[in-house]
């Protein structure tokens, strides 16, 4: 069972930036993928980031195109996320997650997730 356990969330005010890092106990290096989703208290989840993790591809939701920045170091079997330029509207627990088949696109819904970290922005 594939096992995903995120860190690095924290407070921050708006304008600064977080790293947050993710262990991977699995995944597969010719296809599938990895990536983030987030869910804010009353919004919908979203899809952040995904990291396609044969060709290295990666989508970005509109909302974080630019400011966010996701990377996978196979050595290390950690996916990281960037954030940069944070806003109040990034506030959300944010998830890690892994697909061992095929995937398209940025994805919201992986079959492995892990717990999660929470991220607040204040103005």
């Amino acid at each position: 069972q594939v096992q995903l356990v995120e860190s690095g969330g924290g407070s921050v005010q708006a304008g600064g930036s977080l790293r947050l890092s993710c262990t991977v106990s699995e995944y597969s290096r010719s296809g599938g993928c990895v990536g983030w989703v987030r869910q804010a208290i009353g919004k919908t989840r979203e899809g952040v980031a995904t990291i396609w993790t044969g060709s290295g591809r990666q989508y970005y939701a509109d909302s974080v195109k630019g400011r966010f920045t996701a990377s996978l170091d196979n050595a290390k079997n950690t996916l990281y996320l960037q954030m940069n330029s944070l806003t109040p509207e990034d506030t959300a627990t944010y998830y890690c997650a892994a697909d061992f088949g095929v995937c398209g696109g940025l994805r919201l819904y992986f079959p492995a997730q892990g717990q999660g970290t929470q991220v607040t922005v204040s103005s």
